[in-house]
């Protein structure tokens, strides 16, 4: 197996009274749009949730063939919830996404993926060196071990990931923008207005006449 997508789902935040992943754009909801963005990419798709409730909810939307992942502790940050997921899977190359990412480009996922043999980890980066951690793909095993020790020495976000780490390629988000013109990948849902935001973008660009 060489590659997977490990979706991190933590559930409701902050501006929702419900879980995120449910709600819905267009009548599909965020997270199985990130789902169809990443199927037939990867070879196995790891829903990493808050708690079995969640996971069951989720079970009953999506196809069947999905892996869920409980972290009741992933409330403490975005890096235990990464180091659930990547505990689960046995491929060789782990995609990390956000669940409230419902605009992901496949032509970008592929160039993550193409670009990662031979290297711990393909982060976007901006020219300001601003760097995707939650929208990356990581060797598994070696990133694992990256992990558990920044964990045990107190850090709880994936976005302190990329410093730790050795043999990483970064993809100048000029790059992705070929593309990406947009950089849709990369916009998430936080508020109720990022909802309304993603509806609009969600549409296909008109083309000049």
């Amino acid at each position: 197996m060489d590659r997977s997508a490990i979706i991190q789902a933590p559930g409701a935040s902050k501006g929702f009274n419900e879980d995120k992943g449910l709600l819905l754009i267009d009548g599909k909801a965020l997270i199985k749009r990130v789902i169809d963005a990443v199927e037939g990419l990867v070879d196995e798709i790891v829903v990493v949730t808050h708690s079995q409730e969640q996971a069951d909810n989720y079970e009953k939307l999506l196809m069947s063939d999905i892996k869920y992942v409980v972290c009741p502790d992933g409330s403490n940050g975005s890096l235990k919830m990464a180091l659930c997921g990547l505990q689960e899977t046995k491929a060789e190359y782990s995609l990390l996404l956000p669940f409230d990412s419902p605009l992901l480009s496949t032509e970008v996922i592929t160039l993550l993926f193409d670009l990662s043999p031979g290297k711990t980890a393909v982060i976007p980066r901006s020219p300001d060196s601003e760097a995707e951690a939650l929208h990356a793909v990581y060797n598994t095993k070696q990133v694992l071990e990256v992990v558990k020790k920044a964990m045990d020495e107190g850090q709880f976000d994936v976005e302190d990931l990329p410093e730790r780490l050795r043999g990483v390629r970064y993809v100048s988000t000029m790059v992705i923008e070929q593309l990406d013109p947009d950089l849709k990948t990369f916009f998430r849902i936080f508020t109720p207005l990022d909802l309304k935001k993603a509806a609009v973008l969600s549409k296909p660009r008109k083309t000049k006449k």
